[in-house]
This record gives C-alpha cells, structure tokens and sequence, in this order.
C-alpha cells in the first residue's frame, strides 16, 4: 500500500510559520475565520467534501471535511484557537527559530498539531493514497474555553466511528496521551448589602467574608490521592475600603478521575448555594469535560502508533495528564481515542512556547500512517 509523502520539516515549518502568523485568538471569531478560510481553500482544492458551520455566540465557525469511502470513519479533531491575543506576536512572542526551537503564540498548543492533521488530509486526497476507511477532519475555533460550540459538532462526527485522533501537543518524551482527567468550571457570587464601614458597619453584609469561607471549602476538597484536585481563580469583590462590599465572586476549577467523582464533586459546590443573615450565594456551572479513561481498546490504539513511530525513528511513549481536550468527549462516548499526537515542544499558555521543529516531520508521518491504516 502507497504511503502518503509528509515532506521534511524545514517544508512543514515554512507552510506551519503562515498559521502562527495569522493571530487566533479565541474571541476574536473574524480571525479565527480568516485561517479556518484558508484551510477550507486548500482541502476543497483537492476534493474534501467540506461542511462549513457558522459561529455563534461570538465564536469562529467550524470546519468538516471528509474524504471519500464507506463505513465508520477515522476522526481527526484539532483546534485553531489559542489564548494569546492580538498583538502577541508584535509585543512579546516574535516568531523565531533559534537552533531546535521554533518559537511563536500557540504554535505548541496547537498550530502544529492542527497543521499537521491538515497537513495529512490534503496531501492523502493530493496525492490520491487508499486509506482503510473514510476520514474526518474538524477543525474548530473554541475549544480554549471548552468548546462550548464545537463540542455537538465532534460528538456528532465521532458517533459511530472506528477512532479518534487529537493531535494535541505531545507530553514530555514525546509522549502522547491515553487518558485525561475530567474538567469542571463553576462560577460562584455572593450578594451582600452595602454599607458605610465606619458610620454604619452594623448595617451591612459583607459579600467578602462568606466568599472566602467558601474558597476554604472549595480549596479542602483537593484530594492529591484520589486525583481530584479544585483551584479558585480569579476572584473579585468590593469597591472601596470605606464601603462594606455587597458583591463579591469567584471562578473555580475542578479535576477529577472519574465520572462518579466528578459528580460528588459537582453536588458539593452546588450545595454551597443559598441564602441566610442578609447573603445570597450562586453557583453556576458544572462539569465541562467527562474524564478520558483508559480502555483497552485505547491501549490497543496506542501500541499501534507506537509500532508506526518506531517505523519513522523514534519512541512514542504514553502518559496520563490533567488538563482536558476535545478528546474526552469522545472517549467518554467509547470512541477509542489517541491524544497528545501532535509536535513535541513545551510552553503551552506561557511566553516560552515553542516547538522541536525536526519533530514535525516524523511526528506528522506517524499521524499519516494511523489515518491511513486504521482497520
């Protein structure tokens, strides 16, 4: 069976460095749409079949193409959005390439990633290779504030399909990942009454003092062993030192191992809610990404690429992480699903983002391969 031809990494970088150029960030959907056009050009240039879904609520649209075949697909799911704003590029995090590394805003997390499955499906279609089954490509604009419009559309593409792929950035080794853990935001805030905090303190209900109550609540639920850990921030409240504060809040994160877990955990910051002695508390939110749990059918998948990366010269290892990707969704449909396939590098969010630029083409190989090959 002909294998598609990757080309090098100084080629992949070239075409990759115009994706980092262009600016993403999530809010921004015209941005995200100026890049998510451009891939819809090339994919439609050499014959995907593409489906096109508008934005809504101040996000990017989403982009499906599909290559010819029958039966369950193999789906490919990356994400165009990253967290840095505009600017980025101009103010603090130049494109650069210094020795190994390729420097850029979200060229870790995950432009690379999401170039190469690009990458792989254009040039499969260019070069007319057979892959075992059909292929399905998505690539979506929001999935850094947990996808909230992306989701239904990738659940939707999974449902059914032979497996999923995340080129996600790689872990450390080049690992890629068979298991995350499951992802929860809540947004709490507290309704006090104001007051002069000298003239009248007496009249008051200070919204501060039962928030940070709760954020020890919160913080005690961490449970290191079991894997669950809750982090509060940001937090806001009050107005000025003389006045009591009548409103304060916060944002809380949760993470978790388990779906049961997730749903102790949820129950119990949902319970914090309520209202006595002149303070009302909300809480909205819950779980945003079930866990990824490791399955045999996982395994099987991972010692498949395994067996393809050492074709292509190097180790790919595993690795269990705790952030979430559009990767729990699937795998928390049975949809075996690989994680983490993308370059290698490190700096996800931070101003040292950057990837092994040599890695781009064997890892894209490896990418290829599965698409290919998968049965």
């Amino acid at each position: 069976m002909p294998r598609t031809e990757i080309g090098t990494s100084e080629r992949l970088l070239e075409e990759l460095k115009g994706w980092v150029l262009h600016e993403t960030p999530t809010t921004d959907a015209a941005a995200v749409n100026g890049l998510i056009g451009k891939a819809e050009a090339e994919l439609r240039a050499v014959g995907a079949a593409i489906e096109r879904i508008p934005g809504r609520d101040g996000y990017g649209d989403t982009l499906i193409a599909r290559t010819p075949g029958e039966g369950p697909p193999v789906v490919v799911a990356g994400h165009l959005d990253t967290v840095w704003d505009h600017g980025t590029l101009a103010s603090s995090m130049p494109w650069r390439v210094e020795g190994e590394k390729a420097h850029g805003p979200g060229i870790y997390d995950m432009k690379a990633g999401s170039f190469s499955a690009f990458h792989s499906v254009r040039e499969i279609l260019r070069q007319k290779v057979k892959t075992k089954r059909p292929i399905i490509l998505l690539l979506t604009p929001d999935e850094e504030v947990g996808s909230p419009t992306s989701r239904a559309p990738i659940e939707r593409a999974a449902t059914g399909a032979r497996a999923v792929l995340i080129p996600e950035p790689a872990g450390a080794g080049g690992a890629c990942v068979t298991a995350r853990k499951g992802v929860g935001r809540f947004v709490m805030k507290v309704h006090g009454v104001s007051a002069h905090a000298g003239g009248n303190w007496q009249d008051g209900r200070s919204a501060v003092v039962p928030l940070a109550r709760k954020i020890l609540e919160i913080h005690a639920l961490t449970d290191l062993a079991s894997g669950t850990t809750t982090n509060v921030a940001p937090i806001w409240g009050g107005t000025r030192p003389n006045v009591v504060p009548p409103e304060a809040g916060c944002e809380i994160d949760c993470r978790v191992t388990s779906v049961p877990e997730g749903e102790r955990i949820e129950r119990l910051i949902h319970a914090m809610a309520g209202e006595a002695d002149g303070i009302r508390i909300e809480v909205e939110g819950g779980m945003n990404r079930p866990p990824m749990v490791e399955t045999p059918e996982i395994a099987a998948l991972h010692e498949m690429a395994r067996g393809i990366a050492a074709k292509h010269g190097y180790d790919l290892p595993k690795m269990h992480r705790g952030g979430g990707s559009d990767g729990n969704f699937t795998a928390a449909m049975g949809i075996p699903t690989l994680d983490g396939l993308g370059c290698t590098g490190a700096g996800a969010h931070a101003p040292h983002e950057h990837i092994l630029w040599r890695d781009l083409a064997p890892r894209c190989a490896t990418l290829c391969e599965l698409l290919e090959t998968i049965e």
